[in-house]
C-alpha cells in the first residue's frame, strides 16, 4: 500500500465559546445599527433637501395666484409674463412692471373668453406660425401673450371694422388752447382784427396737436376731435355751432397744459444750497396775479394753498415745501430761491415755469366747413376702430358676471417674483 497516499489529518473545528458568540453577536448588531443609522441619516438629508426644494420652489411656483373667471394661472407663469415685460428694461424698472403683468395676464385672458363668445379663435398652428422665425423662448405664457395679439387683431378686422361706418358727420376747425379768459379775449381781439389763426396757434397754443398743426385740425368726425385734442370742449361746441364763427373763449377745466406759475416765499436760507421755501403753483399769470393780491391783502398763505395749489406737495402741506435743496425742484424754482438779491419772507410776483403741468385753460374755435356725411379718411377710421374695441375690452372689465382674483399677489409675493426675474 506503499503507492497510496496517506490521508491528512484534519484539524478539528473550533467550538466557539458562548462567551465568543455573544460579542460577535453585539458586534453584527452594532455593525447593523451604524448602517442603519447611516441609511437613516442619508434618508433624512435627502428628505429635507426635498421638502426644502417643495416649500421654496415647487410649491410656491405652482401655487395659482390669479383666477380669471375659473381659469387658474400659476406663479411660474406670472413670473414668465413679468420677465418678458421686463425684457430689453432696465433691471430697476422691473419691480413697477409687477401691477401691469398681472393686468396683462387678466386682461389676455378675458379677451380670450371673450372671443370665443363672438365665434372669434385662434387656432396653436397660428400661434406656432407667428413665433416661428422668433428667437423667444416659447412656454405658455408666450403662446398666450401671442394668441391674444392676434385675437386683437382678429376683433378688429372681422368684427368691429363692420360697426364703423364709412362716412360721418365732420367739420373742418380752427382751434388752439390758452391759457386764461384774459390771454383768450386779447387773442381773439387780433383774430377778428385779421391777425393770422395758424401763425398764433403755431406760436401760442399750449396743447401740442394744435400747435404742430398750427391750428388747423382739419376734418374729422367729433369723436376723433375729442382724441387729437385731449378735450370735448372743442368738438362740443364745432358741432354746435355755426359755420364761420370765431367762438367766444371755452373754458376747459381738466385739459392739461405744461405751463404753470409760482408764487413763493423764501422763508429762510442755511446756505446757498439750501432753504425753507413756501410756494403755491397756479395755472396761468392771470389767476397768479390774482391770488398774489390776495394774499398781499391778508388772506391765509395755507389756506389759499390747499384750496388752489396745483402742485400735490404744495397742497398737502399748505404751501409749506420745507427744505428745498439744489437739484430737488425745476430750474425755475430754484433760480428764484437761491437768487442772492431774493429776499427772505417777501412774496415773489408770478413765476413762469414751462415744465410742470397744470389744468384748465381757454379754448379759441372757428368751424370752417361741416359736411354731414362725408367720406372718411383710413386714419379716422383705424382710430375709431381702435376705440371700439377698448370700450368692448373695458366692458369685460366692467361686466359684474366676469370674476377676476388676484389676492394671493401681495406686496411679498410680487417682490419674490421680481427677484426671481431679477435673478436669472
Amino acid at each position: 500500500m506503499a503507492n497510496k497516499k496517506k490521508k491528512r489529518a484534519q484539524k478539528p473545528q473550533r467550538e466557539m465559546s458562548r462567551r465568543h458568540m455573544a460579542l460577535w453577536q453585539r458586534e453584527k448588531r452594532r455593525q447593523r445599527i451604524i448602517v442603519g443609522s447611516g441609511i437613516f441619516i442619508i434618508a433624512a438629508i435627502i428628505l429635507i433637501v426635498l421638502v426644502g426644494w417643495f416649500t421654496g420652489e415647487y410649491r410656491p411656483l405652482h401655487q395659482t395666484v390669479i383666477q380669471v373667471n375659473g381659469t387658474k394661472f400659476s406663479m411660474s407663469y406670472y413670473i414668465d409674463v413679468l420677465r418678458l415685460s421686463a425684457s430689453g428694461q432696465p433691471a430697476e424698472y422691473t419691480q413697477f412692471l409687477a401691477d401691469s403683468a398681472i393686468q396683462q395676464i387678466e386682461q389676455d385672458e378675458l379677451i380670450r373668453q371673450g372671443t370665443s363668445k363672438l365665434g372669434i379663435s385662434v387656432s396653436d398652428d397660428e400661434v406656432r406660425d407667428r413665433l416661428r422665425d422668433s428667437d423667444i423662448s416659447v412656454n405658455a405664457a408666450v403662446i398666450d401673450i401671442v394668441r391674444s395679439q392676434i385675437l386683437q387683431s382678429r376683433l378688429r378686422s372681422e368684427h368691429f371694422d363692420s360697426q364703423v361706418p364709412q362716412t360721418a358727420d365732420q367739420v373742418h376747425i380752427m382751434a388752439m388752447l390758452l391759457e386764461s379768459e384774459k390771454q383768450a379775449y386779447e387773442f381773439r381781439d387780433r383774430l377778428r382784427n385779421s391777425e393770422n389763426f395758424t401763425a398764433l396757434a403755431g406760436e401760442f397754443s399750449l396743447d401740442d396737436f394744435s400747435r404742430s398743426s398750427q391750428g388747423d385740425i382739419g376734418w374729422h368726425p367729433q369723436r376723433v376731435i375729442n382724441d387729437l385734442l385731449g378735450s370735448t370742449v372743442p368738438g362740443d361746441y364745432a358741432f354746435g355751432s355755426e359755420v364761420g364763427v370765431l367762438s367766444q373763449p371755452r373754458y376747459d377745466e381738466v385739459k392739461t397744459k405744461k405751463v404753470g406759475y409760482w408764487l413763493i416765499r423764501v422763508m429762510e436760507k442755511e446756505d446757498e444750497t439750501d432753504a425753507l421755501v413756501q410756494a403755491i403753483l397756479l395755472g396761468s399769470e392771470e389767476e397768479a396775479q390774482n391770488v398774489k393780491a390776495r394774499l398781499d391783502a391778508g388772506e391765509d398763505f395755507a389756506t389759499l394753498a390747499k384750496e388752489l395749489s396745483q402742485y400735490p406737495r404744495s397742497r398737502d402741506s399748505g404751501g409749506d415745501l420745507g427744505n428745498v435743496s439744489k437739484g430737488s425742484m425745476s430750474a425755475a424754482v430754484e433760480d428764484y430761491v437761491f437768487n442772492p438779491e431774493v429776499k427772505t419772507g417777501v412774496l415773489s410776483g408770478p413765476i413762469r415755469d414751462e415744465t410742470v403741468t397744470t389744468t384748465s385753460g381757454y379754448w379759441l374755435i372757428e368751424v370752417l366747413e361741416r359736411d354731414t356725411s362725408r367720406q372718411m379718411g383710413a386714419d379716422d377710421r383705424d382710430q375709431l376702430v381702435a376705440q371700439a374695441l377698448n370700450e368692448w375690452v373695458t366692458s369685460l372689465w366692467v361686466d359684474p358676471d366676469n370674476k377676476v382674483d388676484d389676492s394671493y399677489l401681495d406686496a411679498g409675493r410680487k417682490l419674490w417674483a421680481t427677484q426671481r426675474v431679477l435673478s436669472k
